[in-house]
């Protein structure tokens, strides 16, 4: 069993003003509204299945978040951590 507590991420967009760790709804609804639809893309992205153990999931996640910021063509998406504070920031 792996002890190491992994620094968790999410993706999100460069414009948008809310923080999905603590600002959920707000977050995905300004998502939503400005068509981006990360979550969507972030399902699309991530090779996961049922069968995956919670570690393998998170793993899978993660990779998938890297690999969209990496061919980031529009430039839109950032990897943010939990305990980054995003406010006042650019990408």
């Amino acid at each position: 069993m792996n002890d190491v507590k992994r620094k968790k991420a999410m993706l999100t967009t460069v414009d948008n003003p809310f923080n999905p760790f603590t600002e959920y709804d707000k977050w995905y609804a300004f998502d939503v509204q400005k068509g981006y639809h990360t979550c969507s893309l972030l399902a699309t992205v991530a090779k996961t299945s049922l069968e995956l153990s919670e570690e393998d999931y998170e793993n899978a996640i993660d990779a998938a978040i890297d690999e969209i910021v990496k061919e980031n063509v529009s430039g839109m998406y950032k990897k943010i951590y939990e305990d980054e504070d995003i406010r006042g920031r650019g990408s």
